[in-house]
């Protein structure tokens, strides 16, 4: 095919060449007239030689000489930064040299420019004196003779090969290392234009306000951004830059200098705007194109109504808050109060992650919560923090104060219970420990909340996006720990209940395991049930009477959750309804009544409009009676959640029987001590659904069939025996049994628990400055100040922090206090084997094992023995903890593990012999006969001067010491 001929075909033929001239042509192909002339759709062949002016042709020589094609074509080609430089070079007398300048820089406009020629020496366009160009020869150009569109490499002119390494290349370089190909040549044409093209665009899109400039950019106190003090919510605008204004460029500024963390759309006619940086947060968030117009025709992207709801969706939900400037009237409206006036507008709205109300945001519940440090300490060295959060799309506002300690164990409680979107805080009203504390219980989740420090004089009660709650919603007192059972924030994240600890998710959690819940409303209540598990016999019963009747027909479960898919989000939906009928003005209802049948596909008419608003102003009238049946809707919905758990569980499960708490029952006059007996136990959800089977375990804590048991169990066993999940099992038993729900087991007899202390695992925190050991210590400490007689306590491998003799001497210490002193019930599992020696006969201590099989076939180490975890517990302590076995199933070398055998048994003799000979002597003889032993001493100091009862008291005495030795 043949290339269509231009315009420029129209105008003249090309002048033939003057044989006379004496030039020499590169290409002996002849011009004539027929090659140029174009006919209808065929054209010459492309890239066909075309033959250029000779170097001898003066401009002024003839005019009937020149091209038409040559005087209009600067016209069609626009000249480059270089080519302008030239020219102001040249109108000042200075000649150019471009003997440097690569075949990129020449351009059509130079060549039919006159007095311009090619230099053989590579010196292109030397102008003289005399406007005469060096006449030496002339240039062949390969091209299509009529392409004049963009510059491409097919429209410069052509050079030579050799011409073209010269001015490419150094001199001096090797032959072979100066070929340089044509396509790396259009390569480095490409990267030059593309350069030009970037820096045309960061030019384009500079901010034209030098106060929006990052260097001089200060808040509305005048601070820059490197002050402590720095607010980066607000922005100062200069007076004399306020006053340059239009009036809707004020309006604009003036609400965002007070709002720099929110993106405003600016409601100008039918679309919303953003301007300035919030622009290029949309050009780079949504991909929107940047144009200078706008307000103030400075960098703005825009929407049309129709998609603002999408856009503020998209935004929100990558984290940033949102706000819309709407405008109160119309242009008509405005144009009545005068000529000059400008369309009123009002922030009237703002969207954030922590304050969404949007039915998409999913069943979880979204929170702010703001908190503030007491300055005053109270008693041993306790501090009071205030708090309040909002649930927006819910329509309610918690407030409520918590006392804590060093540990902040309750504040990590509140974080974990109310698991918000954001934190605000006072950017210096929070101590460094407590902002440490913040730290640490943010990032336990899948998804960590964001800490967000403000000034001390913002007032929240200002806040657009707060307006609704404030004004409409339900403000209601909170309580950590509301009469439950307490759980402090680092047991929740030992025992998994929300978040695993392997990626932070819900698989592998109490939360999961339970949730068989159909709505969304129901899903919330399910977590603020587990956060707080009760502490009264009455309702635990009257829940597990419900749970139970549902579990004896399943045909009534199956028609409840039938009836229950078919209901909205109750909860948001009654609080958005709430919203709009309380914060909106009357003729407002109506409208809404016409969304609500739009959304539902019904023909709109003003009667069904009005009728709607009515029926939602009769239901706004019983707003506490609807609160009600929603929440009783949602604890039917929680409530056979747990009946199918029960139901389909891999498991035995049965009903857990609950008794009070130990003071307040007596038996004889005497307070009974607490229980805990479960038969079967195994762990709900460790398994998961890889098939594994779990083993069933007996635990009896307190007292037994003959009125008297240890509360303690001292437990070992070798690494990977299951000594930490039969002491997760263990708890969640207990938290189930006072939810409400079935027990894994066959049959589980419990006294009500007050306290859940754990401390589990072995982490450390770099981003917070904690070692392990610290973080062993620090939970331990809020054990040993909390616990009570009703709590119940696991531990596990305390101490293993530090050096051996450290590590031993702290489990010691630590297990003596909690079995002598506090009295609790405690699992303390350990792998320090002189423990089960001293307190072998302790009558508050059971030990017991994991047991294992192994068959050694020779006395040394060998790798074909194998170990087999039975995961059963078993009376009597763990001759070992068969590391080295385990060492080698992890994959270390034999020759490592055979070196550490010998030296293990080495150590056995010439250390463990002699620094723990003392406690293998007190296998026979406790701790607690010690004590006995001095009592029995000073009775015997008080003589004669004893009464009977007191004589029968030491009698009593003697006897148990007697009988238990």
């Amino acid at each position: 095919m043949q290339r269509q001929k231009t315009i420029f075909s129209f105008f003249q033929k090309p002048a033939p060449v003057n044989p006379s001239s004496g030039s020499q042509l590169v290409s002996q192909v002849p011009v004539t007239e027929s090659a140029l002339e174009i006919k209808g759709t065929d054209t010459p062949p492309e890239k066909v030689p075309r033959q250029i002016f000779p170097a001898s042709y003066v401009a002024n020589e003839s005019k009937t000489d020149s091209s038409l094609f040559s005087s209009i074509m600067h016209k069609f080609v626009k000249p480059t930064e270089r080519e302008k430089l030239s020219k102001r070079n040249n109108s000042h007398g200075n000649s150019v040299d471009n003997s440097i300048v690569s075949e990129q820089s020449i351009k059509p406009k130079q060549l039919s420019e006159p007095g311009l020629a090619s230099q053989p020496s590579g010196e292109i366009g030397v102008v003289k004196s005399n406007g005469k160009a060096n006449q030496s020869c002339t240039v062949n150009i390969e091209s299509d003779d009529n392409n004049l569109g963009p510059e491409t490499p097919g429209t410069q002119r052509f050079v030579p090969r050799l011409k073209r390494i010269q001015d490419d290349v150094p001199a001096s370089k090797d032959k072979h290392d100066r070929l340089l190909s044509s396509s790396k040549k259009l390569k480095l044409l490409e990267e030059s234009t593309g350069l030009n093209r970037n820096r045309l665009e960061i030019s384009e899109t500079a901010s034209k306000f030098e106060w929006l400039d990052p260097s001089r950019i200060k808040d509305a106190n005048g601070r820059k951004r490197d002050d402590p003090l720095y607010d980066s919510t607000t922005l100062y605008i200069p007076a004399d830059a306020l006053k340059k204004m239009s009036a809707s460029q004020k309006q604009y500024w003036n609400v965002k200098c007070q709002y720099m963390d929110v993106m405003l759309f600016f409601k100008v006619g039918k679309f919303y705007e953003l301007y300035e940086i919030d622009a290029e947060i949309g050009h780079k968030e949504l991909d929107w194109k940047i144009t200078l117009s706008g307000v103030g025709k400075c960098r703005q992207v825009g929407v049309p109504e129709s998609g603002i709801d999408d856009a503020v969706q998209k935004l929100v939900a990558r984290g940033h808050k949102v706000g819309r400037i709407e405008q109160l009237e119309t242009s008509g409206e405005s144009k009545a109060r005068g000529s000059t006036s400008v369309i009123s507008r009002k922030l009237v709205q703002v969207f954030s992650p922590s304050t969404a109300t949007d039915c998409n945001i999913g069943p979880d519940a979204v929170h702010l919560l703001a908190i503030k440090e007491g300055k005053f300490e109270q008693e041993n060295g306790s501090t009071v923090y205030g708090f309040a959060f909002v649930d927006c799309a819910a329509l309610k506002f918690w407030v409520g104060s918590i006392k804590d300690d060093a540990s902040f164990a309750g504040l990590g409680a509140l974080l974990m219970q109310v698991s918000p979107k954001e934190v605000l805080y006072e950017s210096r009203g929070l101590s460094k420990e407590v902002q440490k504390a913040l730290r640490k219980y943010s990032v336990t989740g899948s998804s960590s909340p964001q800490l967000t420090p403000v000034q001390p004089t913002t007032d929240f009660a200002d806040a657009p996006e707060l307006d609704d709650v404030l004004q409409n919603g339900d403000v209601l007192p909170y309580q950590v720990y509301r009469g439950c059972l307490k759980m402090d924030g680092q047991t929740l994240i030992n025992l998994e209940i929300f978040n695993n600890n392997a990626d932070g998710g819900t698989s592998g959690t109490l939360y999961k395991y339970l949730d068989n819940c159909v709505t969304s409303s129901g899903k919330r209540l399910l977590r603020r049930w587990i956060c707080h598990p009760l502490k009264d016999v009455d309702r635990i019963n009257y829940r597990l009477n419900v749970v139970e009747a549902l579990m004896q027909h399943p045909e009534i479960m199956l028609v409840v959750a039938q009836y229950l898919r078919k209901l909205p989000d109750l909860e948001r939906l009654f609080g958005r309804i709430r919203a709009t009928v309380k914060s909106s003005a009357t003729l407002s209802v109506p409208v809404y009544g016409k969304k609500v049948l739009k959304q539902k596909n019904h023909d709109v008419t003003d009667r069904d409009a009005e009728i709607i608003s009515i029926l939602i102003e009769l239901f706004i009238e019983k707003a506490s009676e609807w609160s009600q049946i929603i929440h009783a809707i949602n604890c039917i919905d929680v409530l056979r959640s747990f009946a199918v758990t029960a139901s389909f569980s891999s498991g035995t499960m049965s009903r857990p029987v609950i008794l009070p708490l130990t003071k307040n029952v007596t038996s004889n006059g005497v307070a009974r001590r607490p229980v805990l007996k479960i038969k079967g136990l195994w762990h709900p959800f460790a398994f998961g659904d890889n098939g594994r089977v779990p083993v069933p375990n007996d635990v009896v804590l307190g007292e037994d069939a003959n009125g008297y048991g240890p509360p303690t169990l001292l437990l070992t066993g070798p690494n990977m025996g299951g000594k930490s999940t039969l002491l997760r099992s263990t708890c969640l038993a207990v938290i189930l049994a006072q939810l409400g729900c079935y027990v894994p087991g066959e049959m589980c007899v419990l006294s009500l628990v007050d306290t859940v202390f754990t401390r589990l695992g072995a982490t450390d925190r770099i981003m917070t400055g904690e070692s392990t050991f610290f973080i062993e210590c620090t939970e331990t400490a809020s054990i040993l100040h909390h616990a009570t007689q009703d709590s119940l306590v696991i531990l596990d491998e305390l101490g293993r922090g530090t050096s051996t003799f450290d590590g031993y001497a702290i489990a010691y210490a630590v297990f003596r206090h909690l079995i002598e002193k506090v009295n609790c019930r405690l699992l303390f599992a350990t792998h320090y084997h002189p423990l089960t020696k001293e307190f072998a006969s302790h009558p508050h201590v059971l030990v017991q094992h994991m047991a294992c099989y192994f068959k050694p076939k020779s006395e040394s180490f060998s790798q074909n023995e194998d170990l087999v975890f039975l995961y059963q517990l078993t009376s009597g302590a763990c001759p070992e903890s068969y590391g080295l076995q385990v060492a080698t199933m992890a994959g270390i070398p034999q020759k490592v593990v055979n070196a550490a055998s010998k030296a293990g048994r080495i150590m056995k003799k010439s250390i463990v012999g002699d620094s723990f000979k003392s406690s293998e002597g007190r296998a026979e003889f406790s701790t607690l006969h010690e004590e006995w032993l001095k009592s029995l001493m000073n009775i015997s100091l008080v003589g004669s001067s004893n009464s009977p009862d007191e004589e029968d008291d030491v009698l009593t005495l003697c006897f148990v010491c007697v009988h238990t030795s």
